[in-house]
């Protein structure tokens, strides 16, 4: 898909393939039915690396890169990830708030232009309960990412066996790449 219709997209589904050794993720278009639609990208992460990186290719052949997103550090808790495009241009970055993510998630966004924008886990009882009761943990969650107090877009874990996540853009200007690394990282980079 050219970054014309990408950014098009109001709505996009992502969901996990269940792999031994790495996580994969496809995001999709929505139809207008609702119904899951056409492939737009797919991620991979290998597990257990020690600076994360994730590259976004605009299939599962992985032959082109659409984005990426890196830790400038290894092993920080409050990590910021910068969001490159395939040819290594910043798009924007995102980072954990170390502090206000220990009774709820709360992650920053940044892209030029456009002011910071902060998600944080919807509901408190739930976030508490995920952190708190082990077993618990599939529970979903819901982030909400604002800025001057105006939604920008959330993205919203479905109940299922497997990871799935529907996502919502609200402001016409945020670059849908950063959305996808960021709800990608979300459930790649949550538990760390």
């Amino acid at each position: 898909m050219q970054l014309d219709g990408l950014q098009a997209q109001q709505r996009f589904i992502v969901r996990q393939r269940i792999r031994m050794m790495v996580n994969q993720y496809e995001v999709h278009s929505v139809a207008p039915d609702g119904s899951e639609g056409g492939l737009l990208a797919f991620a991979q992460q290998k597990r257990l690396a020690f600076k994360e990186q994730v590259t976004i290719y605009t299939d599962d052949s992985k032959q082109y890169p659409l984005l990426g997103f890196k830790a400038r550090q290894r092993l920080d808790l409050g990590a910021t990830y910068d969001v490159t495009d395939h040819a290594g241009t910043p798009i924007g970055l995102f980072r954990k708030d170390f502090a206000q993510s220990l009774l709820r998630s709360t992650w920053h966004v940044e892209q030029a232009g456009l002011p910071q924008m902060t998600g944080q886990e919807r509901s408190l009882p739930v976030a508490l309960l995920r952190r708190f009761v082990d077993s618990l943990s599939w529970l979903p969650y819901h982030f909400d990412f604002v800025a001057n107090g105006q939604p920008v877009f959330s993205v919203d874990k479905k109940w299922g066996l497997r990871d799935r996540y529907v996502v919502d853009i609200h402001h016409p200007q945020i670059d849908r790449r950063l959305v996808i690394a960021m709800a990608v990282g979300l459930d790649a980079l949550q538990s760390r």
